[in-house]
């Protein structure tokens, strides 16, 4: 006879396996939907890369005081604290890239990208200031450059920094701040000194190189020279996403991360009027619809097998019309 039930051994295992437990907790993830949509190998890879690089960045931030590779060697392993901050961040970060580098006629955009000037580089001297067309030039050309700015040297895909929410910035200083100060033994003077790094990093923090602040600028200058639909139909009939994505964020006073996630994931018919602000004729969204559609694993409404009539329609701008 049993007096007592114990707890389960695979709980027990589980307590001190954090390997163990993640699998098992996935397992159970997948066995309550296994249809619903999960991230590919590719794009785990890109998301984390994303993160790493964004850790690194707000480490450096910091000066010397923090090795940055030793911090990311652990919380590569376990675990970011407090992830799901970044997460959404670092998803649609990945999923931007993923979608430029699919869609690009030559195979890959990012070697398009271009070079970042110096921190006072001027602008040409042809682009006179009181010229509509030089004041769309100069904010198309600021536009390109803070996009630039979210790839690293290689090419691969970052966060910038300034394009970080100023909260969000700060928990993720004082999280690495936090973590060097319990290397250190908790020291009160270690402390000090981490804190006013922390202080001097925020300083330096300048939305107005982000892209959230050049897309505000692009859309304002082609707005007031009555160009809005015109550039936004041409920026869809060449591929150009970051200029589409800007244009759509600032259309509707979102962040550019949100806006790239919210076209990414849109199904057909939530195309027209997501970008019912910038076109005028609906023909213009064909190349953006068949751009999406092509992208693999893509996190649509779609992806879930239930809705049989949305993924016919997918797959039916995949195929297009050439049926014989």
């Amino acid at each position: 006879m049993c007096g007592m039930v114990q707890s389960s051994l695979f709980s027990q295992l589980a307590s001190v396996n954090p390997a163990l437990s993640a699998c098992l907790r996935e397992t159970a993830e997948y066995l309550a939907a296994p249809g619903a949509t999960r991230l590919s190998e590719q794009q785990r890879a890109l998301a984390l890369g994303v993160a790493r690089r964004l850790i690194g960045d707000a480490a450096d931030l910091l000066g010397g005081a923090v090795d940055s590779r030793a911090l990311w060697q652990d919380w590569g392993t376990q675990g970011i604290p407090d992830a799901e901050r970044i997460a959404a961040l670092c998803f649609a970060r990945a999923e931007e890239y993923r979608w430029r580098e699919e869609s690009a006629p030559d195979g890959g955009e990012a070697a398009d990208a271009p070079a970042e000037p110096g921190p006072e580089a001027p602008m040409p001297d042809a682009l006179a200031a009181d010229d509509p067309l030089a004041a769309i030039d100069r904010a198309y050309l600021a536009l390109r450059i803070a996009d630039r700015r979210r790839f690293d040297a290689l090419g691969h895909p970052r966060i910038a920094l300034d394009d970080l929410d100023p909260d969000l910035l700060r928990a993720l200083l004082l999280d690495i701040a936090a973590w060097q100060l319990v290397r250190t033994g908790k020291d009160a003077a270690e402390a000090a000194l981490l804190g006013e790094a922390v202080r001097a990093a925020l300083a330096r923090h300048r939305p107005e190189r982000g892209i959230d602040a050049a897309a505000r600028a692009y859309h304002a200058a082609l707005e007031a020279a009555g160009a809005l639909p015109d550039s936004a139909a041409a920026a869809i009939a060449r591929h150009d996403w970051p200029a589409l994505i800007a244009l759509a964020a600032a259309a509707h006073n979102y962040r550019y991360d949100e806006m790239a996630l919210a076209l990414i994931t849109a199904e057909p018919a939530q195309l027209a009027p997501l970008l019912a602000p910038l076109l005028r004729d609906h023909a213009a969204l064909a190349p953006l619809e068949g751009a999406l559609a092509t992208l693999r694993n893509r996190a649509a409404a779609s992806a879930m097998p239930d809705d049989y009539a949305a993924a016919l329609q997918v797959r039916a701008t995949a195929l297009g019309d050439g049926t014989s």
